[in-house]
């Protein structure tokens, strides 16, 4: 088996003893006989698997026990609807900054439900970049302040969040931990797993309990963040065997070390912006002082140029760079699970492609 250096935004590369040992449990979990995706929800193995994600999560996120973790399906995008839902009460605001495509529809979501005051917009800026935290305008006693912390398809990233009275909340899809932060800054942190936790089609949700309490109570029982906290995200029929994966990837970033991870992950980096500051042919889209460290883009001269880099990358294993259709040009999406070899790769091959085409 050839294993290719995968690029994809989203859903993204897994370490590869989490695919091995995931390949090794499938048929027969822990000698029960079945597949844990056979296995009931309630039952002793899937328990298990249940209370380790959670009790792993709390230990990399260092959670007090003011916050609780929900395991809720439907990735990212349904969570743009459950905060406000949740959050946004009767005659309040909520502050939104608006730094790219998906801040964007966090907001559309949000207008939906009630009042929303756009803090900052940088969402149309180019180069590409988030907005500066002394820079919001922001709502005197808003229901919260909702930020994106790395846009995906822009590469831009918050490096530092911003200080604020109202809860803080961030879309973390594509860049938690990846880096430590201070989670007592936030009263609520959703993420997709598809990037740095797991498969897709899941958002761990961290949420401090007392904001929980906001839910109006006419809203349906599978929207609120009260129902997973009370029934430990056991409500209703988990998906079982993400929620397993993502046990598995926990298990090895903790192994791993999340300082680790962010050394790794700024060294790997840093080593493609290099890449890209050296010359005039390769062109960084996102403000240096923005730069991802999870999605880096870039363009060529020509959109030519860019159709060929991908198609020769390709053949050469190195899959998944063709920047989202949205905006075209080139993106290397380099989460936890990215190799560092697989870094070296690429840069050797943008600097014989430069010299073939420059």
């Amino acid at each position: 088996m050839a294993r290719v250096y995968n690029f994809n935004a989203g859903p993204a590369v897994l370490p590869l003893e989490v695919l091995e040992e995931a390949r090794e449990q499938l048929v027969d979990y822990k000698c029960s006989g079945m597949s844990l995706m056979e296995s009931s929800h309630r039952g002793k193995e899937y328990d298990a698997v249940h209370a380790e994600v959670i009790a792993n999560y709390r230990k990399l996120l260092n959670l007090s026990d003011d916050y609780a973790i929900c395991l809720v399906a439907g990735g990212a995008s349904l969570q743009f609807a459950m905060v406000p839902l949740n959050l946004l009460t009767e005659g309040q605001t909520a502050d939104y900054t608006n730094s790219g495509a998906w801040a964007s529809k966090a907001v559309k979501e949000a207008q939906l439900v009630g009042k929303v005051n756009i803090a900052a917009n940088t969402g149309k800026d180019i180069p590409t970049k988030v907005p500066a935290a002394g820079d919001l305008k922001l709502t005197k006693g808003a229901a919260y302040v909702h930020i994106t912390s790395n846009e995906t398809i822009s590469g831009a990233q918050w490096k530092e969040f911003p200080k604020t009275e109202s809860p803080l909340v961030a879309d973390m899809s594509s860049d938690i931990l990846s880096r430590p932060f201070d989670i007592n800054q936030f009263g609520l942190v959703y993420a997709g797993a598809q990037k740095n936790l797991g498969p897709s089609g899941l958002a761990l949700v961290v949420i401090r309990k007392e904001l929980a309490e906001r839910a109006p109570a006419k809203l349906n029982t599978m929207l609120k963040y009260k129902t997973y906290i009370e029934e430990n995200s056991l409500y209703n029929t988990p998906p079982c065997f993400s929620i397993y994966i993502m046990m598995l990837v926990s298990r090895w970033m903790l192994k791993t070390g999340l300082e680790n991870l962010y050394r790794r992950n700024r060294d790997k980096a840093a080593k493609i912006y290099a890449a890209i500051d050296k010359g005039g042919f390769y062109r960084g889209t996102s403000a240096p002082g923005c730069r991802s460290d999870m999605n880096i883009t870039f363009r060529l001269p020509s959109e030519a140029l860019e159709e060929q880099f991908v198609k020769e990358a390709s053949k050469l294993g190195m899959k998944g760079l063709k920047g989202h259709r949205s905006v075209g040009g080139i993106r290397a999406s380099i989460y936890n699970a990215f190799p560092p070899e697989g870094v070296d790769a690429l840069v050797s091959f943008m600097a014989e492609f430069e010299k073939k085409n420059g």
